[in-house]
Formats: structure tokens, C-alpha cells, sequence
């Protein structure tokens, strides 16, 4: 029983890593969706600003304003590309966390198999154990039977 104990132990301990692994793929996932909202946010805005300029250049184009202007999409830019990486990184971590949450889960299972497999193997044994006391006894009562049956006296006497 102690191995049944030992292993239920086992479980317990796993589960609980199963479960941190779980939370942990649910925050991978959490910061990997504001990741890609603060990229679409930035895009959007990238697009709005240009559409802005666009009409408004057509009205009147001063040299410095347009400088200004490159160099704010071109920092903008910069941005966006920085966020990819961060969104790149988010989703690499979202595949770690589920890789480890896998490995967690196939744990556990295989954890639980083996205590209900040793549970079966124990039950048994305590079957085979009673089956064999319960032969013994009846294998007694029979003797003594067989022996008030035909008079002996089970002493010899």
C-alpha cells in the first residue's frame, strides 16, 4: 500500500505541475493577443497618418513638413518592426508553454495508469488471497465432514 501512496503522491505533484503549466500557457497566450492588438493598433495608426498626409500634400507640400513626416513613418516603422519581433517571440513562447502543458498532461496520465494498474494488481492479490483462505476453509469443513461421516475420530482415537 505504501507504493499506492507513493504513487497517488506522484499524481498529486504532477497535477499540480499540469495545472501551473496550464496558467502559464494561458499567460503566454494573454500577452501574445496584446502583443498582436498593439501591433494592429500601430499599423492602423501607420495607415491613418499616412492617408492624412496623402491628402493632405495634395493641398500643400512644404519641404520640412515632408521630412518631418518621413522621419515620423520612418520611426513608425521601426515600431512596427520591433513588435513583430515581440509578437515572434510571444508566439514562440505560446509553443513552448503548450509543449511543456503536453508533457504535463502525459505525465499525469501516465502517472494514473500506473496507480490504477498497481490498484488492480493489488486487488487481486488481496482476491487470490481470500479465494485461497476461503478453499482452505471449505477443503476443512469437508475433511471433518467426510470424517463425522464415516465415524473416524479425527484424533486417531
Amino acid at each position: 500500500m505504501s507504493l499506492l501512496r507513493t504513487l497517488a503522491l506522484a499524481v498529486e505533484v504532477a497535477s499540480r505541475k499540469r495545472d501551473a503549466a496550464h496558467r502559464a500557457l494561458g499567460q503566454a497566450q494573454q500577452k501574445y493577443i496584446a502583443a498582436h492588438d498593439q501591433l494592429t493598433q500601430l499599423e492602423t495608426y501607420a495607415a491613418e497618418t499616412e492617408t492624412r498626409w496623402m491628402t493632405q500634400a495634395q493641398t500643400c507640400a512644404v519641404p520640412e513638413l515632408m521630412q518631418h513626416h518621413y522621419q515620423f513613418m520612418e520611426r513608425l516603422a521601426q515600431a512596427i518592426q520591433m513588435q513583430l519581433g515581440i509578437l515572434a517571440d510571444n508566439a514562440r513562447w505560446v509553443e513552448t508553454a503548450k509543449k511543456q502543458l503536453a508533457d504535463t498532461e502525459i505525465r499525469v496520465a501516465t502517472l494514473q495508469q500506473v496507480c490504477r494498474n498497481k490498484q488492480l494488481e493489488a486487488n487481486r492479490l488481496q482476491d487470490r488471497r481470500e479465494q485461497k483462505q476461503i478453499d482452505e476453509f471449505a477443503a476443512q469443513r469437508f475433511g471433518k465432514s467426510i470424517d463425522q461421516q464415516f465415524g473416524e475420530d479425527p484424533h486417531g482415537h
